[in-house]
């Protein structure tokens, strides 16, 4: 459990944002994620542009926020949380753009259009300091063509207060349709429970210079995110609400489980999200 002191973020978990309705039978057996990677070495360096994974996860059941950022031929390559009924929070790498990319709702069978969302982009605001040689501020905003229609498949994720603190060892959760040991492009969406890993335990990893205070960082436990899970969230439970803690932003290049991955700060940056939104 995490302790969500702020007064914005428990105003938040009272609009319906954060809470799991729609449920499906999960199937047995685990499969393997392979977490995205990007660096083998402590050095700000990014591999094929998509940084992150998971690995060692399972086939998900349904995550309502969950959405899939597709090309125009319907090919995944990035995910993203809904947080509005009009805006999707992702990863700045990701580099989506309007008129080619779009996002889809509602779908945890990527092999089923069954009671999805499709929609166009009309905007895409990348954080004005977005460092594309380190990932820095590595957080993007989307901003729909149209709103979207609430179900008990689609509903937003609620986000933590500027003030939150998620202490180490906290377990939390990551999805999405990324790389796994066994598949490159699953067709179910995926999930791994990841401990979150103290700044001073990630930097002992990754370096004391490319982990900023804008990062968190979870996992080295033995799964972890892969390509194709960047943008996707990392969240963790209070009192039955989940909140976004974490943008999947870049790991290790080969998705090593006993690596950290870095993950976007959500809350460092709750401010630059309610002055756009």
């Amino acid at each position: 459990m995490i302790l969500i002191i702020s007064f914005l973020a428990l105003v938040s978990s009272t609009l319906g944002c954060g809470v799991r309705q729609f449920m499906v039978r999960q199937p047995a057996g685990e499969i393997a994620k392979r977490s995205i990677s990007v660096k083998d070495e402590p050095v700000p360096s990014i591999v094929g542009g998509h940084n992150a994974g998971i690995i060692n996860g399972n086939e998900a059941t349904p995550w309502p926020w969950q959405v899939s950022i597709q090309t125009s031929r319907g090919e995944h390559f990035c995910g993203g949380s809904l947080i509005s009924t009009n805006w999707v929070l992702t990863a700045a790498h990701c580099s989506v753009q309007t008129g080619y990319h779009y996002v889809v709702l509602g779908q945890y069978d990527r092999g089923s259009n069954e009671l999805v969302q499709v929609k166009k982009i009309a905007k895409v605001i990348t954080h004005p300091i977005y460092n594309t040689q380190t990932d820095y501020n590595d957080i993007a905003l989307l901003k729909l063509s149209s709103a979207v229609e609430m179900t008990s498949r689609i509903s937003p994720i609620c986000l933590p207060s500027s003030l939150t603190n998620i202490l180490p060892g906290t377990r939390c959760v990551t999805t999405g349709w990324g790389v796994t040991e066994n598949d490159l492009n699953p067709r179910f969406l995926q999930q791994a429970t990841l401990p979150i890993v103290s700044q001073a335990q990630c930097r002992r990893f990754w370096g004391k210079n490319t982990i900023t205070d804008a990062m968190i960082c979870a996992g080295a436990s033995g799964a972890s995110s892969c390509e194709g899970d960047s943008g996707g969230p990392l969240m963790c439970e209070s009192s039955g609400v989940w909140y976004q803690v974490g943008i999947v932003s870049w790991g290790h290049k080969s998705c090593s489980t006993d690596r950290p991955v870095a993950y976007t700060r959500v809350s460092y940056f709750r401010k630059w999200i309610d002055e756009i939104i």
